[in-house]
C-alpha cells in the first residue's frame, strides 16, 4: 500500500456517517470489532454516493450497486466512546463499475483508523446481472472522480484491485 494520508488530508474531504463508538460495537479485545469498521464504512459511502445520483433507495427504482472486491486495512483501534466518521475518495469508472477508497477516521485522536478500497458494480435488479451505468450517473462520477484526482494526497491503493 502507498503512504496513508494523514488525518488533516482527509478531514478536509465531506464528513459522512459521523457518531460515536457505542459499547455494543466492543468485542472481546476491548475495541471495535471488524464487522463495525466494515459496516459504518459503508453507510459512510452510501451516503457519499447519493451525491452522484445513487439513492439509498435505489433498488426501488430496478437498480442497485453490488460489492465485488474489498482490501481491507486497520490502521488505529477505536474504542468505546471515540468520535468517527467517513471520508469517501473516487478513484475512477468503467462501464460497469466504481473502484472507491473510504477512510474511517478517528475524530477523538485526529487519527485514520481503517482504510476500505473497493470495486462495486452497477446491478439492474430486473435481471440481476451488471450492466453499464445510467448517463446521469456516469456524468457526476465521473466529475467526482476528475475533483479527487486533483486532492493534494494520494489515495493509498493497495495494488491488489482494479477497474477491468
Amino acid at each position: 500500500m502507498s503512504t496513508l494520508p494523514t488525518y488533516d488530508d482527509l478531514a478536509a474531504l465531506p464528513a459522512y456517517s459521523d457518531r460515536r463508538v457505542p459499547v455494543a460495537f466492543e468485542d472481546i479485545n476491548g475495541h471495535m470489532n471488524v464487522k463495525h469498521y466494515i459496516g459504518i464504512a459503508s453507510e459512510g459511502l452510501d451516503e457519499a454516493l447519493t451525491e452522484v445520483g445513487i439513492p439509498t433507495n435505489w433498488a426501488d427504482k430496478g437498480f442497485a450497486v453490488f460489492s465485488a472486491e474489498h482490501h481491507l486495512t486497520y490502521v488505529n483501534e477505536l474504542l468505546t466512546g471515540d468520535n468517527v466518521s467517513v471520508r469517501v475518495r473516487l478513484i475512477g469508472r468503467s462501464e460497469r463499475a466504481i473502484h472507491v477508497v473510504v477512510y474511517l477516521l478517528d475524530d477523538t485522536r485526529k487519527q485514520l483508523s481503517y482504510v476500505m478500497e473497493e470495486i462495486f458494480l452497477h446491478i439492474d435488479m430486473t435481471t440481476r446481472k451488471t450492466s453499464p451505468w445510467p448517463e446521469d450517473v456516469a456524468t457526476k462520477v465521473d466529475a467526482r472522480v476528475a475533483e479527487h484526482a486533483d486532492l493534494p494526497f494520494e489515495p493509498a491503493l493497495s495494488g491488489t484491485i482494479s477497474l477491468r
